[in-house]
């Protein structure tokens, strides 16, 4: 067993089945037995339960059945699921609840196969009983199962049965997710005019956790020798779970439709024309009959992979309450302006010009404390920030920084968001949507480069011995460089400029705008000041081959008396703040304070 599995409840299925072995006795866990208590945790069963043992052994390799000896058969079973950032293995005795000698709950088919329904008892023990179970997001189920990154989508609010773009955009990274081995459900929702496991004239059920088994772009009409003269439909297979009843309208099974598409096509396509519960239908009424749509996938981290590979970082963090604001860690969201900042913060970094981020951040399983009537999932989501290119302390306030993502805040169990950012430092901030909740979470963040993803825990510069000799910042600056125009031109095409910005022994360099007299740099730096006397200095240079060229600066007192208003100013040359004037100034904010916790 790999060292990073986790026992559930401390159980060690090979010491347990040497046990059972020895005294000769079928297992029965203590930790989950066959009685009420496993299966409800509120409701009652309508008729007494009878616990059942199957003798059928799935993949018995893995479970060390040995067909020469049955008798080292020992009624126990063991399965991993991925739970909070860790595989967790769960051992469960081979006890099934039935009633008439039939199971109650999940079952396959085929009669004598029983594996599902050994997942199913292992994964109501980590759920706490088969009724936790209940009303649960399939999403949630497939991230436990594999360890895959959820999203939910929901169609009506994006409003992609009306918006042909955003519809197709869908549909092909659907098909990219399928395709790379993702897995796809959808559900309609229950509104004032439906209920659960209500039918709507369609043939769908409302409530059902449909799975999508297959996306593909299908082509009708004759095939010509340099073109195709045909219509292509965007198309997608679904299975309804009751393996019965099936959507009724265009393209069904026995709709007029299919004439249109050869035998081979159809066989190619995987149509059957039975009530087996799995049906096509166009993407276009896919959109207007589902009302959500959970997209579980597979992030690729392999470096020996043909298809993208991902950076991953993966952080467990918690939301906790402190009544010291500077040690509060659940503030609540955006909307709660004096207590934001509060939450955990975490600081990344995009390397490239721009990069695809993926960020999933998940809350707890909280279906363990439905005994308690404390089982739903709160509602949480995230802010993302460009912040300062050198912050390394915690935000406390909001002046220049950038508010560049926001996800959907909403109370399921993970919240997904997929975002291009620019070059630059950024702080992720995770929160619950109400303040004071407290709770623990996971953060993951896919980059296409290392993000170097960490948590800002410091406040401020920490005070050290070295402090007392070498001296302690006395004061915080923030600054801003929005852009610099009327610059001397270089050549035809402008200049080359960057800003280099000066603090003590201190430098930060912005990137480099090319072919242009008038740069737009939105550059941002903070620093923790020593001498409040020592002026901070912004230069504009050229950036040359051989060597750059400088085209002229600022001086800035930057002290806490200064405005905070954005200025514009007169760019100089080398020299006091009355040096020559040059061609072209600069517009910045400057933020000042003698509190080091203030900015």
């Amino acid at each position: 067993m790999s060292s990073s599995v986790q026992l559930f409840r401390d159980q060690k299925y090979h010491e347990l089945k040497r046990q059972c072995i020895q005294q000769r006795q079928l297992f029965e866990d203590p930790e989950f037995p066959a009685s009420d208590e496993s299966l409800f945790y509120q409701s009652a069963p309508p008729r007494k339960v009878e616990w059942k043992r199957p003798k059928v052994i799935p993949d018995f390799n893995e479970q060390e059945w040995d067909p020469k000896n049955p008798e080292e058969y020992a009624g126990i079973f063991r399965f991993r699921f991925w739970c909070f950032g860790e595989w967790t293995e769960v051992v469960v005795d081979d006890l099934l609840p039935t009633m008439d000698g039939k199971l109650i709950y999940c079952h396959s088919n085929v009669k004598n196969e029983f594996w599902s329904a050994l997942l199913e008892k292992a994964y109501a023990k980590l759920a706490g009983s088969y009724e936790a179970l209940d009303g649960g997001s399939a999403a949630d189920a497939i991230v436990d199962f594999t360890g895959a990154v959820a999203e939910s989508i929901d169609l009506v609010q994006g409003k992609y049965s009306e918006i042909i773009s955003e519809q197709m955009k869908l549909f092909e990274d659907l098909l990219k997710v399928h395709k790379r081995g993702g897995l796809i459900s959808c559900s309609i929702t229950a509104s004032s005019g439906r209920s659960n496991e209500v039918e709507t004239e369609m043939g769908l059920v409302v409530g059902h956790a449909y799975s999508v088994t297959a996306i593909r772009k299908l082509r009708l009409g004759e095939r010509l020798i340099f073109s195709f003269k045909a219509e292509k439909l965007f198309m997608i297979r679904l299975r309804n779970p009751w393996g019965k009843r099936e959507w009724n309208g265009a393209w069904s099974d026995n709709s007029e439709e299919w004439k249109k598409v050869s035998k081979s096509e159809s066989k190619s396509l995987g149509l059957t024309l039975e009530n087996d519960g799995e049906f096509w239908m166009t993407f276009e009424d896919w959109c207007k009959n589902f009302t959500d749509v959970d997209i579980c996938r597979i992030v690729n981290t392999s470096y020996f992979s043909i298809h993208k590979t991902w950076e991953k970082k993966m952080m467990h963090g918690a939301w906790a309450k402190n009544s010291e604001p500077l040690l509060n860690r659940s503030g609540g969201c955006f909307d709660n302006n004096e207590t934001f900042l509060q939450n955990p913060q975490y600081i990344f970094d995009v390397k490239k010009t721009e990069d695809k981020v993926l960020v999933s951040l998940q809350q707890e399983d909280r279906r363990k404390y439905k005994k308690e009537g404390k089982g739903d999932s709160f509602p949480i989501g995230f802010e993302i920030f460009k912040v300062e290119d050198n912050r390394s302390y915690r935000l406390h306030k909001l002046t220049v920084q950038e508010r560049v993502a926001t996800s959907l805040y909403i109370n399921t169990r993970t919240v997904f968001l997929k975002r291009i950012l620019k070059k630059g430092r950024y702080i992720l901030i995770p929160t619950t949507y109400h303040p004071g909740i407290v709770t623990k979470f996971i953060l993951r963040l896919f980059t296409d480069v290392p993000s170097k993803l960490r948590e800002l825990k410091a406040d401020k510069p920490k005070m050290t011995c070295w402090s007392l000799l070498c001296g302690y910042p006395r004061s915080v600056t923030q600054i801003k460089i929005h852009s610099a125009e009327g610059l001397q031109k270089q050549d035809r095409s402008g200049a080359d400029p960057y800003v280099l910005i000066k603090c003590e022994n201190q430098s930060m360099r912005s990137p480099v705008q090319h072919d242009t007299s008038n740069a737009i740099f939105d550059t941002q730096v903070i620093f923790y000041r020593k001498n409040i006397d020592s002026p901070i200095i912004v230069q504009v240079w050229n950036s040359n081959v051989l060597c750059d060229q400088f085209l002229g600066q600022a001086v800035l007192a930057a002290s806490p008396s200064d405005p905070r208003e954005e200025q514009t100013l007169q760019l100089r040359g080398r020299g006091s703040r009355e040096a020559v004037e040059v061609p072209g100034h600069i517009t910045v904010k400057v933020f000042s304070s003698d509190d080091l916790v203030e900015l």
